[in-house]
């Protein structure tokens, strides 16, 4: 098949019609002629001349490479592909100078000095000389046979340049793929170590910069990639939207507060979703807070601490939330918008965390998600006393007092739109009659 459009064809027809012309068949084909049936000629000699008949096989070079390109955008591990990539091509470089050398051995003799291949009589045992020699040569260990020779001293300098080149090349190849393990890593799993400097330098290391330590490895160590909108902001907002629910959806659902809601409500708040981990011992809010996060509970266990600050009222685990009551603006709330509880983490606690801004523009897109979340962060507040029924009567009364007020304000700014709508129709009919009248008395004075 082939691509068109990003999307791949299949029908072996346009398939066929397609490679037919395109450029690279009239090279494939040269590529495939059966050349070393000319060694059956008279004039050419049979086993010597068998490889150089065969070289149009290297025609297919290019297709080896774009073969190649393939496979590594499409592995789950381009660099181990990008390493074996590079053993082969040093493999086949040391065979085809193991070749040469051989041949040069054989040109000169085999076995006239010390420096040329011995004339043993396996064939493989010359071919595993040979390629020894070039393995020494070519990785430049030295220990070679002192070449005597002007041939031999040619081909050893022109050996020892190209395992020169070769050695820059290897070195910049394996340096490309540690960079771009590094930079990958780096792309999902920020560096602490600027962080343990900082604090070093300013005096505040030691036990805090031991817990910054003990953090980057727990991200790495679970796969907790805490800046993977890095890795998700390139790609288009329908994309991004596919790959972010896809991720987290599944968590998001376990979640009570968002069974039974529409999958669009989901799918706009996994967008707005930001991945938070917090270490043993650290707050994740404080009583008298001012809330502007509300956040879910993916992994690990999160402690409510009664006002004293030690004894737990209750422990949070997977699939609770916690925080929606700042946020939400409930008549009669005593609290208000602060914190009514501290949060201890017990563990490291992987959380997911919602701004206000983002919760009340989801919400406003969709009023039945609102009034739900109203409904039970009224009831949650009920339970907990922190609800004045008698504030919230009143607020609702003024509220709607305020609405029928405004009603009653736009019934009277419509009529007086339809009453200035009525004198101005009048204005430019007066206008028009005393033109008319202005030209019938210019007429009579003509």
């Amino acid at each position: 098949g082939f691509l068109e459009d990003g999307i791949l064809v299949r029908d072996a027809r346009r398939t066929r019609r397609r490679y037919l012309c395109s450029r690279t068949f009239p090279w494939d084909v040269a590529a495939a002629l059966p050349t070393e049936l000319l060694c059956l000629l008279p004039a050419v000699p049979r086993v010597p001349g068998l490889p150089a008949a065969r070289a149009n096989r290297c025609l297919r070079l290019p297709r080896l490479f774009e073969a190649f390109d393939r496979c590594e955008t499409r592995t789950g591990r381009p660099n181990a592909f990008r390493v074996a990539k590079l053993m082969l091509y040093l493999l086949l470089g040391i065979h085809w100078h193991a070749c040469l050398y051989f041949a040069l051995s054989a040109r000169l003799g085999l076995g006239a000095d010390p420096w040329v291949c011995p004339g043993f009589p396996r064939l493989l045992r010359r071919y595993l000389h040979s390629f020894y020699i070039s393995t020494l040569v070519l990785a430049m260990v030295g220990d070679t046979p002192a070449a005597r020779r002007e041939e031999e001293l040619l081909f050893l300098t022109a050996g020892f340049l190209l395992a020169v080149l070769g050695f820059a090349t290897i070195t910049g190849s394996i340096g490309t793929v540690i960079v771009n393990r590094s930079s990958a890593a780096g792309a999902l799993y920020p560096e602490a170590g600027p962080v343990r400097r900082y604090l070093r330098a300013r005096g505040a290391g030691g036990r805090l910069a031991a817990r910054v330590a003990r953090w980057d490895r727990h991200l790495r160590a679970q796969r907790k990639p805490p800046a993977e909108w890095r890795v998700l902001r390139h790609l288009p907002r329908g994309l991004r939207a596919e790959v972010a629910a896809s991720v987290h959806l599944a968590a998001l659902r376990r979640v009570g507060l968002f069974r039974g809601w529409e999958r669009g409500v989901l799918r706009q708040l996994v967008l707005r979703l930001r991945p938070q981990v917090f270490g043993p011992g650290e707050f994740v809010c404080r009583r008298g807070d001012v809330g502007r996060e509300m956040y879910f509970i993916r992994e690990g266990r999160l402690a409510v601490l009664a006002a004293d600050g030690v004894t737990q009222l209750a422990v949070l685990g997977e699939g609770l939330y916690f925080g929606e009551i700042s946020l939400i603006d409930i008549k009669g709330n005593v609290a208000g918008n602060r914190r009514t509880a501290d949060i201890l983490s017990i563990g490291y606690s992987d959380l997911f965390c919602l701004g206000k801004e983002d919760l009340a523009e989801v919400l406003a897109e969709f009023p039945s998600a609102r009034a739900a979340m109203q409904a039970k962060g009224r009831e949650l507040l009920l339970r907990m006393g922190q609800l004045d029924t008698g504030a919230e009567a009143a607020a609702l009364a003024a509220e709607a007092e305020a609405e029928r007020r405004l009603r009653g304000l736009e019934a009277a700014l419509e009529g007086l739109q339809t009453r200035a709508a009525r004198l101005l129709a009048q204005l430019e009919a007066s206008a028009l009659r005393m033109a008319l009248r202005v030209r019938r008395l210019e007429g009579r004075l003509q």
